[in-house]
């Protein structure tokens, strides 16, 4: 089953991470130097280049921004939970994971890999139904994220949680009716929840959870898109996570 990446970033980070590629299909006539290092770096690989015109480029993409350069690849490898979990441990490190409940706009859910790679997590899960996968757009808006952070299919959001709980993991989820989340500690292994783009977390979900964080709103608008909400919290684990590492050492 192959998958298409579209997009210079994602497509050069693609072919980094030795991501199987069959077939690299560039726009015909004249192209953008910025296309050339990655024409170059498919050559020392022996990737096929062919070229089509800027329509079809454009049906494959489903009309997103492919910037001149569309690569065929193998179908995403989702890893396991426990991939996870020992990807962290193998390096000394205490988990850190992403829990996406439900995200459907697949800009967001790359916008929350490649912020979860920023951040340094451990790897993002997502559930297998009502939720979008890692397809072109998620690895195009990821900036090529995907490639670098894992992320693992779970049949069950709840029963997962219930699961990391088990592993050592306090798991907190994102939401307007939390205790401020400068009072949560972020520190260890833990899980950080993303509900859905329009009624947030499940009422499940929120039962599982250690912790409820809300995040401080100064302004008229009380509410931050899903992907940024997941950001700022990501980013007080990371600020929290590098005291402890400075304290440690």
């Amino acid at each position: 089953m192959e998958d298409i990446i579209f997009g210079r970033g994602p497509v050069l980070e693609a072919m980094k991470a030795d991501r199987e590629i069959d077939k690299l299909i560039i726009k015909s006539g004249p192209y953008a130097k910025s296309l050339i290092p990655v024409i170059d770096a498919a050559k020392k690989k022996g990737i096929v280049i062919s070229q089509a015109d800027v329509s079809k480029l454009d049906k494959m993409s489903g009309g997103e921004n492919h910037q001149g350069v569309i690569a065929m690849v193998s179908a995403y490898r989702y890893v396991s939970v426990s991939d996870i979990l020992n990807r962290a441990r193998d390096k000394g490190e205490s988990p850190f994971v992403i829990i996406c409940d439900k995200i459907t706009d697949p800009h967001n859910l790359g916008a929350i890999i490649r912020t979860a790679n920023c951040a340094g997590a451990s790897g993002v899960i997502i559930p297998k139904r009502n939720s979008v996968g890692v397809n072109s757009v998620v690895m195009k808006t990821s900036a090529g994220a995907a490639e670098y952070t894992p992320v693992a299919k779970v049949t069950n959001i709840v029963s997962t949680i219930e699961d990391l709980k088990k592993e050592g993991l306090w798991i907190t989820a994102a939401d307007m009716d939390g205790q401020n989340m400068y009072d949560i500690d972020f520190k260890g292994a833990v899980g950080i929840v993303v509900g859905s783009e329009g009624s947030g977390i499940s009422r499940l979900v929120r039962e599982k959870c250690d912790f409820i964080a809300s995040i401080p709103m100064k302004g008229e608008i009380n509410s931050l898109n899903a992907s940024v909400a997941a950001s700022v919290l990501m980013y007080e684990a990371l600020r929290q996570r590098g005291e402890q590492l400075a304290c440690e050492l």
